[in-house]
């Protein structure tokens, strides 16, 4: 299960790509909110997620993630230091720079609102971003031709983080993606678990992540930007 374009990013994207670059501070939220809605904004439909490490400890750096956008082919890293969030935009000769003219104001607007919303909102936006980040590991999953009984677990915790968002389940359209998150399920438990994901499945697997990401995606769009 090669990640060539997670080996690309490293031995060659990072060292000859031209990059830019803005650091937000946290204040007044900590390191794994402020990671999450950083997550979400660099995040788009074409976006591929080819690596994600959480430190699960909110009050301590080291969190990160690599988001690939298949359409403009540019990456995006998003890291938790110590004193602020970073993010990276890596982007060829040919690509639109949109890392200070379109992400940065929109992340500082969300910051702030988010910042203002209630404690249970805030609770139940984060938890709805982590299905977001479900959903594309289980598509890269998929993608890199992986284990079925890995994008078994990862469709699992996609459909279990998402049963308990009271935003999620309530809004409308939210039983049609759980009726397609346990169609997936089923799939793939009764594949053989420590073999290849079948390629005969993988069209139809990631067209439905795809419809399901969308609604995700415009969900916690409408939630954060009220």
């Amino acid at each position: 299960m090669e990640n060539r374009l997670l080996n690309q990013f490293e031995t060659v994207i990072t060292s000859e790509w031209p990059s830019k670059q803005i650091q937000i501070h946290y204040d007044p939220l900590n390191r794994r909110e402020l990671f999450e809605l950083a997550y979400h904004t660099c995040n788009t439909l074409s976006s591929r997620n080819i690596f994600i490490k959480i430190t699960q400890d909110e009050t301590k750096a080291g969190s990160s993630a690599i988001l690939y956008a298949t359409n403009k082919k540019t990456f995006i890293s998003v890291e938790t230091l110590e004193d602020y969030l970073q993010i990276t935009q890596y982007f060829n000769q040919a690509a639109v720079d949109e890392l200070e003219q379109k992400i940065l104001p929109t992340f500082q607007a969300r910051k702030e609102k988010y910042t203002n919303k209630e404690s249970e909102i805030k609770t139940q936006l984060i938890k709805t971003i982590l299905v977001e980040r479900k959903l594309d590991e289980c598509a890269n999953l998929v993608m890199l031709k992986g284990l079925t009984r890995k994008i078994y677990f990862a469709i699992g915790d996609a459909r279990e983080s998402a049963a308990v968002v009271p935003i999620f389940m309530e809004a409308e359209g939210a039983n049609l993606v759980q009726l397609a998150l346990n169609k997936w399920m089923e799939i793939t438990q009764n594949l053989p678990p420590e073999e290849l994901f079948p390629e005969t499945h993988s069209s139809g697997m990631l067209k439905n992540l795809v419809q399901i990401k969308r609604w995700v995606l415009n969900l916690i769009s409408t939630y954060l930007d009220k």
